[in-house]
């Protein structure tokens, strides 16, 4: 009989496939577990019953601020950061509080303080080029504030952006 030598398992294809497959996984799932470990979520509520329960406080904010009749037009200066807002309404407090609210990523949300300068109009200063959509939040700037406005707004843009208040639908 004539016998064929056989090759030492290190010479053969086949171990090395199956170790190469393995060895990928572990390095596929080190890389996972790290990201996962080193970004953190801001999206994910942790209480959602205290969650729950503030609703109600925010929706009296809104009803408040349509009973008073405020509303708000809100201009961002992208060269130099200036923010200027037109307030109406019966409410006019010395400071005002706005929130820039970024969709997806609360490390990047900011409040920036309005000062009163006349006839309901306030001024402050945001980071120059702000960039991409955000949610607008308007308020006074005291510990609990009476009422809000809300809007959305995409910079860069020239034009002026409108704060009302989202009073929710009733009837649904």
């Amino acid at each position: 009989m004539n016998a064929q030598p056989t090759n030492p398992w290190y010479k053969e294809f086949w171990p090395w496939m199956i170790l190469a497959v393995l060895g990928s996984s572990i390095i596929a799932g080190t890389t996972f577990l790290v990201l996962s470990i080193t970004s953190y979520d801001g999206m994910v509520e942790d209480n959602y019953y205290k969650t729950g329960l503030a609703i109600n406080q925010v929706i009296a904010q809104d009803h408040r601020a349509a009973e008073l009749g405020m509303a708000a037009r809100l201009r961002v200066d992208d060269m130099t950061g200036d923010v200027n807002v037109d307030l109406s309404g019966e409410a006019r407090p010395q400071r005002l509080l706005l929130t820039l609210i970024f969709p997806t990523r609360d490390d990047r949300d900011q409040q920036l303080i309005l000062t009163h300068v006349r006839d309901g109009h306030y001024v402050g200063q945001a980071p120059s080029h702000l960039e991409y959509r955000w949610y607008l939040q308007l308020e006074p700037d005291v510990q609990t504030p009476e009422w809000r406005l809300q809007g959305e707004a995409t910079f860069p843009s020239a034009e002026a952006f409108r704060l009302t208040a989202q009073v929710p639908d009733e009837s649904q």
